[in-house]
């Protein structure tokens, strides 16, 4: 589940925006509040998925839970060869803050990004699945999911650490991440997203037969 929380934490945009954020007009108050909408936003949309997948009793239910698999590898695979062909869309950074923005501004736009950041949303669904049929208890669920949380929303918050831990440094290295981010995030999150989704197609045949 770590290496596909950390596909869907790879974005660019989420990025782009916080550190614009940062660099305005109380920044560091905004970026806050912009990071707790996305964390936020993971976490209610985390939540819910575990609970739905909890109350289908996929544990109970071996042949729907490996048809889940197969489904939601070929989905993820799909989704993988989507980002790979598609050309990617330019966007202005600057554009990305309106004038005025303010913290309440900043945590609606924060969940507006996260609730429609679809490679997040859509790596979620099998890490939901995951944390909802584990043998976990309730402890271990809840910090799994906690873990995933903070990994999908690492655009979010990882800036702002970034400033509180070495200010000096931060512009210089905001600007490294910005450029590997930009050139190596699409084929980052593409293979691991293939290769999740080939290990859910493979399990899930694996028990659809050995049923």
């Amino acid at each position: 589940m770590m290496p596909l929380a950390l596909a869907g934490g790879v974005s660019p945009v989420m990025f782009t925006e916080q550190t614009v954020l940062l660099a305005g007009r109380n920044g560091r108050r905004v970026a806050g509040s912009y990071a707790l909408g996305v964390g936020a936003t993971a976490l209610v949309i985390l939540s819910a998925l575990v609970f739905f997948g909890r109350s289908i009793a996929l544990p109970e239910q071996p042949r729907l839970s490996a048809s889940l698999d197969v489904f939601l590898g070929c989905a993820l695979v799909l989704i993988a060869a989507v980002l790979h062909y598609r050309r990617p869309r330019t966007k202005d950074p600057a554009s990305s803050r309106p004038r005025g923005f303010g913290p309440v501004h900043a945590l609606g736009f924060g969940v507006f990004s996260m609730a429609t950041n679809f490679t997040t949303l859509a790596v979620m669904v099998p890490i939901a699945k995951e944390i909802a049929t584990s043998q976990l208890g309730l402890i271990g669920r809840l910090v799994v999911l906690g873990i995933v949380v903070v990994l999908a929303a690492l655009p979010a918050w990882l800036p702002i650490a970034m400033t509180q831990v070495a200010p000096a440094v931060t512009r210089r290295v905001l600007a490294v991440l910005t450029h590997l981010i930009e050139t190596r995030s699409r084929q980052a999150t593409v293979l691991l997203l293939a290769a999740v989704g080939l290990f859910l197609v493979g399990r899930g045949v694996v028990r659809l037969v050995g049923l």
